[in-house]
């Protein structure tokens, strides 16, 4: 890996401070007085440009990031804001403002939607923060130069969001963004059920056992209390370990896409926790946001779009290239318009496909 050294102007980061109405009494407890970096290139300072307005891009970072992490100091690479002020200043792309949202939660991030398990993310997003950067900064405000980007949760938010609210982006950028949950999600499940009956009501004693009394109860994806032993447990620790921290992944999906105000813990869970049975109604409503099955009800917002960026790595440890190509295969179908590409990674250490989709963005957001 080659010392990456800045080039040209830096920019500048301003931390935006805001309080939140709409994440006033979420679940979690998760602060609602947040901390968002704004970063503003060299020209927003510049006397020549006194009064001039950029277009702006929202940053969505994946799960167990926020915001200000993709502001940070990285060894032998660059942070975000020194990789935008670098493209700039090599006339790949045209100056713009960037966004970086601070959406982190308790169950360790969110997938930038609504839920009454978590907070109302997107509301959150379009109806506070991006009304809040308007007024604060030089914008130019209007969804025709406002755009998205994002990998992983990110680009999965990123994606949604170009769908569900077109009034709000005009062009969007997923990079390895969730998708084919019966892929990405649903074979990771047994490794989440196997940490999660460490925290049964009763430990396990070798012997014979009577399934149907150990499974009775769970058929309906409801905590029996090992669920909110995990979470209390994991909140306390000091250092979740991988198998903890993918099990907190996959229950934060859990609050994402199967919320239920009535059940405990405020969610459902996909599978039987005791036998794995897979629960089909539950499974459903997960199905129901996968973007695999979103695209055709969406066509209209697509198209609506100045410009659709999809891209993954063809050995994404996630198999997310799988969901990836099946999203643009609809999209060929359906005559959206859109650019998709792959590439020879993983899922891992992949900012530098910013090269690409950031000056995309810009060029379908300048005009």
């Amino acid at each position: 890996m080659a010392l990456k050294r800045p080039q040209g102007p830096s920019g500048r980061l301003v931390a935006l401070e805001h309080e939140s109405r709409l994440l006033a009494g979420n679940p979690l407890g998760d602060p609602t007085h947040r901390r968002h970096h704004v970063w503003l290139p060299s020209q927003y300072d510049a006397t020549a440009s006194r009064g001039k307005r950029f277009p702006v891009f929202y940053d969505l970072v994946g799960y167990l990031g926020a915001g200000p992490s993709h502001t940070h100091w990285r060894p032998l690479d660059e942070n975000v804001p020194e990789r935008v002020a670098r493209l700039i200043y090599e006339r790949k792309m045209g100056p713009a403002i960037v966004v970086f949202p601070d959406c982190f939660t308790a169950l360790g991030g969110n997938q930038y939607i609504n839920s009454s398990a978590i907070g109302r993310y997107a509301d959150y997003l379009t109806r506070e923060i991006v009304p809040l950067v308007d007024r604060e900064f030089r914008t130019l405000a209007a969804r025709d130069h406002r755009g998205v980007f994002g990998k992983s949760s990110g680009g999965y938010g990123a994606l949604v969001h170009g769908m569900k609210y077109p009034e709000t982006w005009g062009a969007v950028a997923c990079h390895s963004g969730d998708s084919y949950f019966d892929f990405v999600y649903r074979s990771d499940w047994p490794n989440t059920l196997n940490e999660l009956a460490r925290y049964r009501s009763r430990a396990r004693k070798s012997g014979a056992i009577v399934v149907e009394r150990e499974a009775r109860g769970l058929s309906q994806g409801l905590d029996d209390g090992r669920v909110k032993r995990f979470l209390q447990h994991v909140w306390k620790k000091e250092k979740p370990s991988h198998t903890e921290t993918h099990a907190l992944m996959n229950l934060c999906m859990a609050a994402s896409y199967d919320p239920d105000v009535k059940a405990p813990n405020g969610f459902r869970i996909p599978f039987n926790a005791e036998t794995g049975e897979l629960i089909a109604a539950r499974w459903a409503k997960w199905l129901a946001q996968d973007p695999i099955h979103m695209v055709k009800d969406h066509t209209r917002a697509l198209k609506s779009l100045k410009g659709l960026f999809i891209d993954c790595g063809w050995r994404d440890q996630y198999h997310i290239h799988y969901g990836s190509r099946l999203v643009a295969q609809q999209l060929e179908t359906l005559h959206i318009p859109h650019r998709y590409e792959e590439f020879d990674d993983t899922h891992s250490g992949i900012d530098y496909r910013l090269e690409t989709s950031l000056p995309f963005l810009f060029k379908a957001l300048k005009s």
